[in-house]
């Protein structure tokens, strides 16, 4: 008997070029990303997954938080109306975590499962922000895209 249920351990997932939220390049400070995904005006579930190719811990003390953020305006232009709606936090060693986690993070593929409801409303436009934090001499490297979940999962 078949099932239609993924894996939590999937890690392969299809790629809608409407839906990559980052190219690959270094981001050395606190920033929002420019590209903003319209998710329609539809209920929208799916996975943030990140690919980072470097990342900077050498300090231990380096944040990462990559943060898919929702709005209902189009250029994200009133910090009022925007939201945050999950995020991959990564770091180095003994202070660089948001935790008391001491774990190092290291490259590969991060995934958080997303939508794009907060509260009762529904968000439209979503982008990422990338907060930088610590000793940083280069910063992180990552490409990301979301990946709309099959029905019923």
């Amino acid at each position: 008997m078949s099932s239609s249920i993924m894996s939590p351990f999937q890690n392969s997932y299809t790629l809608d070029a409407d839906h990559i939220l980052k190219a690959a390049g270094v981001i050395g400070a606190s920033a929002a990303v420019a590209t903003v995904v319209d998710l329609g005006s539809s209920y929208y579930s799916g996975t943030l997954v990140v690919d980072v190719t470097a990342i900077e811990v050498a300090s231990t003390d380096e944040n990462y938080a990559i943060v898919a953020q929702g709005t209902n305006i189009a250029g994200f232009g009133t910090k009022t109306d925007v939201w945050d709606l999950g995020a991959i936090l990564l770091g180095g060693g003994a202070t660089g975590h948001y935790t008391d986690s001491t774990a190092v993070d290291v490259i590969g593929r991060y995934t958080v499962g997303f939508t794009n409801r907060h509260g009762a409303s529904l968000l439209r436009y979503v982008r990422l922000y990338t907060v930088v934090a610590g000793a940083i001499a280069s910063g992180i490297n990552y490409s990301a895209f979301l990946a709309k979940n099959p029905v019923g999962v």
